[in-house]
This record gives structure tokens, sequence and C-alpha cells, in this order.
């Protein structure tokens, strides 16, 4: 019912990139050039401005960039509305999280998700928490979970679920004899962590200063972009990695590695579900009641 030219269109302004909006509607890429041509012949005018291998909006494009998004998300609130009419749900929603709990958390909640409204598409992305706040400013995505203790006024956050970072050493490794360090001890060790804009890092700074201490006082070897990468590191080293609990109790389990307890520092954090300030409506609102309900801390 809706110009796909508009899905379209959207798609590679907000990728700056043809070939990026092929792969993320799965429409080749001669496609997405004729829905291009047809929208510039239809306005007589450039959208794109073609420089090389890039490309970027003219004054026309982001003009019809404002005012396609507002059509796109009329168009869902139209089509929510009628079809609530008979409590039939369904189209698609985009849902971002952040890299642990897209990893360890996500995929169950969507999995009950779905048995309850089957005719709802997900699409998910996954990302560090401060990339996954800014596409859903940007509109790249409807909603979103993200851990840390970032706030940006111009979304709402609803704290969802408790977590806390542990410290963890290989089994068998020379650490694995302890179970606990006091600060001092914990400066000197080894230490592998998550990346720059990433959730975990920042409760791990806070924890920290709170502590009169600095990111640049530990002696951090390695940063990973996946609470994996760091798994898998720890797993073949002398070092010590701090990640999510629920990301590494499978391999407690089997006594792949022991958790540290580091004295007088226990990092707690909280999960958020995250979406722009204003009313919840139509997928998005469905969505935000599932997860508040069944998961809200």
């Amino acid at each position: 019912m809706i110009d796909t030219r508009l899905k379209v269109f959207i798609s590679v302004a907000h990728n700056l990139s043809f070939t990026k909006a092929s792969q993320e509607l799965f429409i080749s890429q001669p496609a997405i050039s004729k829905h291009i041509k047809e929208l510039e012949s239809e306005y007589n005018t450039c959208l794109f401005e073609r420089m090389g291998t890039h490309i970027q909006l003219t004054k026309a494009g982001k003009i019809l960039l404002d005012n396609a998004e507002i059509i796109i998300q009329q168009y869902k609130k139209m089509n929510f509305d009628m079809n609530n009419i008979q409590k039939k749900y369904g189209g698609s929603l985009r849902v971002g999280a952040s890299t642990t709990i897209a990893q360890y958390i996500l995929p169950e909640m969507l999995a009950k998700f779905m048995q309850l409204y089957p005719d709802i598409n997900i699409n998910t992305i996954s990302d560090n928490s401060r990339n996954i706040e800014q596409l859903l400013k940007d509109g790249r995505i409807d909603v979103g979970m993200v851990e840390g203790i970032s706030r940006q006024p111009e979304l709402k956050y609803t704290n969802i679920m408790k977590d806390e970072l542990v410290a963890i050493v290989r089994k068998g490794s020379k650490m694995s004899e302890l179970d606990e360090i006091d600060l001092d001890t914990f400066k000197s060790i080894p230490i592998v962590i998550r990346e720059h804009g990433s959730g975990s890092l920042q409760v791990i700074e806070n924890y920290l200063h709170q502590n009169n201490l600095r990111l640049s006082d530990l002696n951090i070897v390695m940063s990973f972009g996946t609470t994996e990468g760091i798994k898998h590191f720890v797993e073949h080293t002398e070092t010590m990695g701090i990640i999510s609990i629920m990301a590494v109790s499978h391999e407690l389990m089997e006594n792949r590695f022991k958790i540290i307890e580091l004295k007088g520092l226990k990092m707690m954090r909280d999960f958020a579900y995250i979406e722009k300030r204003g009313e919840s409506i139509g997928l998005q609102k469905i969505f935000k009641h599932f997860i508040t309900d069944s998961y809200k801390a």
C-alpha cells in the first residue's frame, strides 16, 4: 500500500550507500537505482550528489527525507489502528540492542514475543550502547535495549533487568588459585575489557571513579568489540576479563572459568529499554508492554 520507492529512498539516505540499502532491504542494487531514478524523475530533481564512490543528500533529498519519514510513521500508525479493530497485529519492528543484550538476552525475549504475535516481523541490529542510542535518535531503529549508565535527554529509559559485571580468569591459571583480590592487586593484573562506547566500559569507569581510580590506573592489555572475544582471549592467556555474569554462566558450569571477587568493587548495572520521548504508538507500544511486563527490574 505504501510507496516502496520511499522505503528504498530512506534506506539509501540513511546508509548513504546503494549497496548497503540493497543488503538491508534484500533488493537487488539495480532495483534500488531504478526506484531512486523514478523519484528523481517524478520531482525533476537530483536527490543525491555523486562524489566518486560516495554519495550525499542534496537539499531536495533532505526535504524529501524529512517528509518521507513522517509518511512512513503515519502509515505504520494507520496500519496498526486499522488492524487493532480486530485485534490483529502485524507489520515490522526494528529493534536495536547492545552487544551483550543482543547475544545473551534478546533471542529468548524475541522467541517468546513471536509466540504471542507471530505476524509481527522483527528486524534486529546489534552494536555498542552508544551507537544503538544514536541509531534510535536518527530513526534507524524503532526501539532499543542498552546497558550502561549514560542517559541521552532525547530518549526515554525504562530499566528492565539487573546485571553484574564480574572478573573472570581461566580455570587452571595461576590467578585461579585466588578467590578474592584487593584493588591494589587488581591494578597490576593484565586486564581485558570492552571497547570505548560500550555500556560495559561505562559501568567499569563509573565504579573505578567511585574508588578514586581511572582506567589508566589499570594494566589493560587488550580491548574487544564483543564479550565472546574477551572470553576466547582469556581462555588462552594469563589475563583477567571483565564481562557480564550472564555471558559466562555456561562456562562456569563447565568449569572453564573462575570468578575472582574484587574486594570493595561489586559492579552492578541495569539493562534498559529505550525509546524516543513521547507516547509509544503502534507496534512499539505492544513490544514495550511485553518487555516491561515480562522483564521489568
